[in-house]
């Protein structure tokens, strides 16, 4: 028997009996909102006072679904600037429907997501919400104690709030050097600790991307530093794939279930991963459709996600009203899933999403800004959304080839700008390191290179 069949098995466990409810993708960018505004025109009102709670090591109620501000919407007639009025009011209308959980990172928006989201929740009672935040000390001129403290300290200036409820060391999993270096060298784990015993920080803990070996050594470190929670990638693809998709990834069902083992909650992130279970081949989406005509693909993964007892919130990155309101319908309340409904997206969905072979972004921008212009989250999304609805140009043989090739290259230059495609990446690999899915950049983008070359040089 092999480590699939043992955490499949395991997974099932975990979920209960229920039907459906219905949410939608967490789409990015202006050039998505006709669409979303399309498919959600007979959008049903989420109710209100129906939020599915799960409880935190102190007994606080924490809603199911999380507000992760990190794909805040933008202005119609300026898409580089903060929509501070929108945001206000989408995060209004999460509370008033339930969700009390708010997650951000200094880094996050282009350094504007705590800002915005210290406007948007200023005005609210600060009980009415938690904040979570993050040391996001990547960069070398970060690493010192002054540096990381400084960086706290601002956090708490822009959030506008004199306590943090949550507080994260942000994507550890490179390297026990690397952790060192960002942590316990320069004596930031120590102040943190103090911190959390000072009331300044309620809760303590990590969000993971990496290796297994690190995982395994700083949630060791759990009989030293007592983490409240861990936040970890789940979804039900990564449960039993993650490491078949990229060998430097871990499965979320080793993550999970070595969490459980100690009793420390999770927070979830990339439920949908970057709004990839939202956009499955379409062959896919009709199986799903077929089965339940009143759920969209969606609703599946938010599901999943939401079912294990050990999950605290799921966070989803809400762009538009719209998503925010699909994503309370399915929390308020939560419908688990059946065993039945987990073995079918295991067996059925999950594994023939591994054979397509895609690019494993998903849009998080970790990699942004390329020093040369390259929009890399663009190009990869171009690029599996064309592979996944059948418009790749294949063999020069094919009788489609020709129809494919054309509608390629210009949805390309529609999609991302000529300038900042993949023939101008270097190779400089400064974006690699950054990458949540360890994805290797700058070979990926030759490999789109060479053939989208050989496309424009065989008409």
């Amino acid at each position: 028997m092999n480590h699939k069949d043992i955490s499949r098995r395991s997974f099932l466990k975990l979920f209960g009996a229920g039907t459906a409810a219905t949410v939608i993708a967490s789409c990015t960018g202006k050039k998505q909102e006709s669409k979303a505004t399309e498919e959600y025109k007979q959008q049903v009102e989420p109710p209100t006072g129906k939020m599915t709670y799960r409880k935190n090591q102190k007994g606080e109620e924490v809603s199911l679904l999380g507000y992760g501000m990190m794909r805040l919407p933008t202005k119609v007639d300026n898409d580089k600037e903060f929509d501070q009025d929108m945001i206000n009011r989408q995060t209004d209308y999460a509370i008033e429907h339930g969700v009390n959980y708010f997650d951000t990172s200094p880094v996050y928006c282009q350094g504007l997501s705590e800002k915005c989201t210290g406007i948007a929740l200023s005005r609210h009672k600060r009980n009415e919400y938690f904040v979570a935040t993050k040391l996001s000390n990547f960069h070398p001129s970060t690493h010192s104690r002054e540096a990381s403290i400084a960086m706290y300290q601002n956090s708490l200036k822009q959030l506008q709030v004199d306590y943090i409820d949550y507080y994260l060391l942000h994507a550890i999993g490179g390297s026990m050097d690397e952790f060192n270096k960002r942590y316990v060298n320069n004596g930031m784990m120590d102040y943190l600790l103090k911190e959390r015993e000072a009331g300044r920080i309620r809760n303590l803990g990590f969000s993971f991307h990496g290796q297994k070996e690190v995982f395994n050594q700083v949630l060791a470190l759990h009989s030293l530093y007592h983490w409240d929670f861990i936040q970890i990638e789940l979804n039900y693809l990564d449960w039993d794939y993650a490491d078949e998709i990229n060998s430097r990834n871990v499965d979320a069902s080793y993550l999970y279930e070595e969490t459980q083992k100690l009793n420390i909650p999770v927070v979830i992130m990339e439920p949908l991963l970057g709004g990839r279970l939202a956009n499955l081949p379409k062959y896919l989406v009709n199986e799903l459709k077929q089965r339940d005509p009143e759920r969209s693909v969606a609703s599946w993964a938010f599901r999943y996600a939401g079912t294990p007892e050990g999950v605290l919130t799921v966070l989803s990155g809400m762009t538009f009203m719209e998503h925010l309101k699909d994503n309370l319908l399915s929390y308020c309340p939560l419908v688990p899933l059946t065993q039945e409904e987990t073995e079918y997206l295991h067996t059925d969905i999950a594994k023939r999403i591994v054979g397509l072979e895609n690019i494993p972004c998903n849009d998080c921008k970790y990699c942004m800004p390329c020093p040369y212009g390259v929009d890399i989250p663009g190009i990869f999304v171009h690029y599996n959304k064309c592979k996944n609805e059948g418009m790749l140009p294949r063999d020069a043989g094919d009788p489609e080839y020709r129809s494919n090739r054309r509608k390629y290259l210009i949805s390309l230059d529609r999609s991302v700008p000529r300038n900042r495609q993949a023939d101008h990446c270097i190779g400089c690999g400064q974006c690699e390191p950054h990458c949540p899915q360890n994805i290797r950049i700058p070979r990926e983008l030759q490999k789109l290179d060479k053939m989208i070359e050989e496309l424009k040089q065989n008409p």
